[in-house]
């Protein structure tokens, strides 16, 4: 069984300390955003097609998700 470990925001909202509204705070939260989808896309692309139909996905779903 894969384990994944993320950074996320402390809990009251700061991000290695800066403001949350500040522009820094929103360029690291759209990278680890676009990161986790990649890591996400990748992890699925690896299954195989039994186990995406486990899942209840297909091969044009991985995708079609993130072309949204």
């Amino acid at each position: 069984m894969a384990s994944f470990d993320t950074t996320r925001p402390m809990a009251d909202g700061h991000l290695f300390g800066v403001r949350p509204n500040s522009f820094f705070a929103r360029i690291v939260a759209a990278i680890a955003v676009w990161n986790d989808a990649r890591v996400t896309r990748n992890a699925l692309s690896r299954l195989s097609n039994h186990e995406l139909d486990d899942l209840g996905l297909s091969r044009g779903d991985i995708e079609a998700m993130y072309r949204r």
